[in-house]
């Protein structure tokens, strides 16, 4: 699917009311678009952890406005579905990303920030 708007939709014909009762969610699951605007930004959210993410942003249910209650994680279950065919865990995307040196280098923390640390010129 290619916006949020259309996930909304698919919405109503799943569980009735109006696409205003989902967007937010589904807007949510997409505005990583904001930081990649192809297809890995959905390795932010698209997958299990996302999804209870967004429980707990958005409430457990969500309230339609026929007055029907229905789980927030029915509705993101919905939209990883539509746009992987699956729910991944958040392991599956990482599995997926090249290492590459620049990830696992660190510096040892405490010496260069230590204000009583003498400074030799």
């Amino acid at each position: 699917m290619a916006h949020p708007y259309h996930h909304a939709l698919s919405s109503v014909r799943k569980w009735g009311g109006t696409p205003e009762d989902y967007i937010a969610i589904h807007a949510w699951f997409d505005e990583s678009k904001q930081i990649i605007a192809d297809y890995r930004h959905r390795a932010l959210r698209h997958h299990a952890e996302g999804i209870f993410m967004a429980e707990k942003i958005f409430g457990v249910t969500v309230t339609l406005s026929t007055g029907r209650i229905i789980p927030t994680r029915w509705v993101g279950e919905q939209h990883v579905r539509e746009d992987l065919g699956r729910i991944p865990s958040f392991a599956d995307w990482v599995r997926a990303i090249r290492p590459e040196p620049w990830m696992g280098r660190s510096t040892t923390i405490g010496l260069e920030d230590d204000p009583r640390r003498e400074v030799h010129p």
